[in-house]
């Protein structure tokens, strides 16, 4: 066969995810179509077992990570892209065919945005945080739920779970209070539920703890101030090493804590911050951040000029989120140089 009519391989290829069915578009050196496919799930990884090592694009979505995984393991490189940066690339109509086109072209950019691909352990800690961030959710419903039955019965508890914790049990016993008998009984019913899911968060955290107690990065990202055992497995299950950002600026960027931009005609326009990525990330540096804002010990502190300066010009709620922005780019200083830790002694005290 002459090298002119020899087949073509695939340079790029696009793959178009679903629950059961994916499309496969492979582009060549130049850009073209050249290969349109549809697979089962069982069939996929046996495709790309046979195909040359090429640059396989994904939309970053449920599922992803693992199938980035055993092609990252087969010697293809993967590139796992945001949804919202596909759209611009899809023409005319939409069908599955074309969304993998898409995404085999976005895949071929050079400034493009990609999401970096998660390890197991990465996947199964942020499991942990989520489950955990659930059922906190779930608990304070239930406490809302019971205090609302409450109040249809003329008692009203005061605020704050805490506190509703203590006076519950004080209401159930009280036979002179006006709850019926079956209201009495459902509530007995839901505090025991309460206490059972409270039981399971504390179990959920405590495993959370002894991982952040194992891990040497966490515990290097622990000395920095406002991060705790929480903030620092979130950020490792969500970061990972952190290698995947230029710059500090482009994690605290990536976590939307940074200005939102709207600039014309020569004209710079910063607005409030954007609250793009990880919205559990970035509350667990805010609340962070609120805490080491109103407790830390700014005498002896090296953040503690840098915070009464921003402080004595801006709101109090502005420099919080400034602080959790500086401490984000702290953050990609401890992951990406190895052995780095926060020093929180002013050298002047040395």
């Amino acid at each position: 066969m002459s090298p002119r009519n020899a087949p073509r391989l695939a340079a790029v290829y696009g793959v178009d995810i679903g629950k059961n069915i994916f499309h496969v578009v492979g582009l060549d050196s130049g850009g073209e179509p050249i290969q349109r496919a549809r697979f089962r799930r069982d069939t996929l990884l046996q495709f790309f077992e046979r195909a040359a090592p090429a640059v396989v694009g994904m939309e970053s979505c449920a599922g992803s990570q693992w199938i980035a995984r055993r092609l990252h393991a087969l010697g293809h490189k993967v590139r796992l892209i945001p949804a919202q940066f596909v759209k611009p690339y899809v023409k005319s109509n939409k069908s599955d065919i074309i969304d993998a086109e898409a995404i085999a072209e976005a895949a071929t950019r050079p400034t493009m945005r990609f999401a970096a691909i998660k390890s197991e352990e990465q996947a199964n800690l942020q499991a942990l945080h989520r489950v955990r961030d659930q059922m906190i959710g779930t608990r304070t419903r239930l406490i809302n739920q019971m205090r609302a039955f409450c109040l249809e019965y003329g008692i009203a508890l005061r605020q704050g779970a805490g506190l509703f914790k203590l006076d519950l049990p004080l209401v159930l016993d009280d036979l002179s209070n006006d709850l019926s008998p079956a209201m009495r009984k459902l509530l007995v019913d839901l505090f025991a539920d309460l206490r059972q899911l409270e039981q399971r968060i504390n179990d959920v955290t405590r495993e959370i703890a002894a991982i952040a107690d194992r891990e040497d990065v966490a515990r290097r990202l622990m000395t920095i101030p406002g991060i705790g055992a929480l903030g620092a497995t979130a950020l490792l299950a969500a970061v990972g090493t952190g290698c995947q950002f230029q710059k500090a600026r482009d994690l605290a960027a990536w976590l939307g804590l940074v200005p939102r931009e709207y600039s014309t005609g020569g004209k710079q326009k910063l607005l409030g911050i954007s609250k793009r990525g990880n919205r559990y990330v970035r509350k667990l540096l805010v609340h962070g951040a609120r805490s080491c804002f109103r407790h830390l010990n700014r005498t002896r502190d090296r953040l503690g000029s840098w915070l009464d300066g921003l402080q004595s010009r801006m709101h109090p709620n502005k420099a919080v989120v400034a602080l959790a922005a500086k401490m984000a780019r702290i953050v990609w200083v401890v992951l990406t140089k190895p052995g780095a830790l926060y020093e929180r002694r002013d050298p002047a005290f040395a």
